[in-house]
């Protein structure tokens, strides 16, 4: 698949139930633009997460609430809550979503539709007061 915007390669993945709701549209595929970073429905999954760089997490399970919660990055304001609850699990499994986007905006092979220096500087405000909330 390529991205209707950019013309890369899109990674697909089978979108297990449970994240289907923090989807634009409820779908059982979506995939992740692997330049920029935009998140696509899809006819079909696939889950070769390799596509996105070494640093991606493989692991479907941490990659999928990683690559919606990236997807979503283009309204934070709007999808809030839908990433803070993505981000939770790929925190749970002892990644850390701060250093994969980092490593993603690095790599020569993206260009990024959003802002992720300033995104990522919103992401750890939101891990931090989820983490301040926790303890409180």
């Amino acid at each position: 698949m390529r991205c209707p915007v950019c013309n890369a390669a899109v990674v697909t993945f089978d979108v297990p139930e449970e994240y289907r709701g923090h989807l634009p549209a409820e779908t059982e595929h979506a995939g992740l633009c692997s330049r920029c970073l935009r998140l696509h429905p899809a006819d079909e999954g696939g889950g070769d997460f390799e596509q996105l760089g070494e640093e991606f997490p493989q692991d479907p399970d941490v990659a999928v609430p990683m690559a919606i919660a990236i997807g979503l990055l283009d309204s934070l304001a709007l999808n809030r809550r839908d990433i803070e609850e993505l981000l939770d699990v790929v925190i749970d499994a002892g990644v850390d979503p701060i250093m994969t986007v980092d490593r993603l905006q690095t790599q020569g092979s993206t260009d990024p539709a959003v802002d992720l220096n300033r995104r990522m500087e919103q992401l750890q405000q939101l891990i931090n007061a989820g983490s301040e909330e926790e303890a409180a």
